[in-house]
């Protein structure tokens, strides 16, 4: 692909060379250039890239993508001078792999929780009725039971490079659709910009991600970014940021809730330990529902999902009978089977509206004593230490303050952030910094009919301790437990 097609859309200088140049290749990473490449200097929240432009340029690079001019560069380098390198990194995907999104039925979920179980969810919707869905998100990006050969370098939404091939090897794939978590991260560095979405969902939003947005205002403004690429927009009513998205979504909106009124609205709930059911109303009519999943979060879950596939132009009846295969998500309240008669429940929720919403639907189901371990990431906003552990004492018996990936900070002093908000509680607690021996002591305490919650690193199998990472999973540790 010629260099000018690559840069169509896109208003640009030449600065130095000529734009008729033939490009194989796309990176923003000096490192991982390839033959007739475009370095792409993207200004990141601690690296600008500009200051490897010249490495870029030593290492190959056939043309650089820069904001300003670079100076040192050898004469036969062609140097594209644009606004905002960022934005136009993601046209520039777009244009490189032929505009795949445009070939397939997108749906976004945006939130702070949910987002991995409304994909996995939508997919697996699809996937019963006879559609074939890609789905980017955290745990892996995927259609089926088939991953991708796409290099995934982010933890949840791709760069804008790897999001466009993920997209174009998904066509290769036969996909129709795609599910893909979009985090405020990706909303706020344009790593979708120019993508229009066919359905945006709204799952919730509560604290998290301060260290990056600085405040919750920053983070709600990065959130409403999706709802103005999207033809419709699927909206948790329930959630008080829904008011701020229908303000100003200018797209279709479609509401879905349990407390207020709504397009799909969930009632006479019925919570069992390994389902719950409900009746859906929908366009003054009603639908019975089993989801193979137990908690009331659960229920918004799969209320978003069949808005999303009824926005999709599916029948609610197709929809509905699909949804009773859907099963558990790697590290999405997984339950791991044991012979002691305990719920051990493995689960990714890590800010206080995710603990609550665990807890709060443990309790509905479990006879006993609840039984929470748990910890709090490191280098990641510390305000919400003392919540998590306000909220995890309020609603349990029993807690296991432990470290989760404590990253560059002391794992000690992590755990006593969480402390701080644990002891309001009056809760019984302790500390045990080692992960494992708190999970053990946790599963050794519980006794017949207890829950015991394990929670933050979900279907994570690493530790991130310093500049080490070493292998990690929770599940593998209370499989083995059970095995002693």
């Amino acid at each position: 692909m010629k260099l000018y097609e690559v840069l169509k859309g896109i208003d640009y200088e030449i600065l130095n060379g000529r734009d008729d140049l033939e490009i194989e290749s796309l990176n923003w990473d000096s490192r991982e250039l390839g033959e007739n490449s475009i370095f792409i200097a993207v200004k990141n929240r601690n690296v600008d890239r500009h200051d490897f432009a010249l490495d870029a340029a030593s290492s190959g690079a056939t043309a650089l993508i820069v904001e300003r001019e670079i100076r040192g560069l050898q004469k036969n380098v062609t140097v594209i001078k644009v606004k905002d390198s960022r934005k136009s990194m993601s046209l520039v995907a777009q244009n490189f792999y032929h505009s795949p999104i445009s070939k397939l039925k997108i749906v976004g979920i945006t939130g702070t929780n949910g987002k991995t179980s409304v994909s996995y969810f939508i997919s697996k919707i699809l996937e019963v009725l006879e559609l074939k869905c890609g789905v980017i998100g955290t745990i892996q990006n995927t259609i089926g039971i088939q991953k991708m050969n796409t290099k995934k370098l982010n933890p949840t939404t791709p760069d804008a490079i790897e999001l466009q091939g993920t997209f174009a090897e998904m066509l290769e794939f036969g996909a129709t659709h795609a599910a893909v978590e979009v985090t405020s991260s990706a909303l706020s560095q344009d790593r979708v910009y120019g993508c229009e979405f066919d359905v945006a969902v709204f799952t919730n939003l509560t604290q998290d991600h301060l260290e990056e947005h600085g405040t919750m205002d920053n983070y709600k403004k990065a959130k409403l970014k999706l709802f103005n690429m999207c033809k419709k927009a699927v909206i948790n009513i329930d959630d008080s940021f829904s008011k701020d998205i229908l303000a100003t979504a200018n797209c279709k909106t479609i509401t879905y809730g349990i407390d207020k009124d709504c397009d799909f609205r969930a009632t006479d709930i019925e919570y069992t330990n390994s389902s719950v059911r409900f009746n859906l109303q929908f366009n003054c009519e009603k639908r019975k529902v089993k989801l193979n999943i137990p908690g009331r979060f659960s229920v918004y879950n799969a209320l978003a999902s069949i808005a999303s596939c009824y926005c999709l132009n599916l029948s609610i009846d197709d929809i509905v009978n699909a949804v009773k295969e859907i099963r558990g998500v790697p590290g999405r309240f997984q339950a791991i089977e044991n012979s002691k008669g305990i719920l051990a429940v493995v689960d990714y929720a890590h800010s206080p509206d995710a603990i609550e919403n665990i807890l709060t639907s443990v309790k509905e189901i479990t006879k006993g004593k609840i039984i929470t371990v748990f910890g709090c990431g490191g280098d990641r906003d510390a305000t919400k230490r003392p919540l998590m552990g306000e909220t995890a004492g309020r609603l349990s018996d029993y807690c296991i303050i432990t470290s989760d990936n404590p990253r560059s900070e002391e794992p000690a002093l992590i755990i006593n952030d969480i402390e701080k908000g644990i002891v309001k509680t009056g809760c019984m607690y302790e500390k045990i910094e080692d992960r494992t021996q708190a999970i053990f002591k946790a599963l050794n305490v519980a006794e017949p009919n207890d829950s015991v919650i394990i929670a933050g690193k979900g279907h994570e199998n690493y530790q991130i301790l310093k500049n080490e990472t070493i292998h990690f999973s929770d599940e593998e540790v209370v499989k083995k437990y059970f095995l002693i």
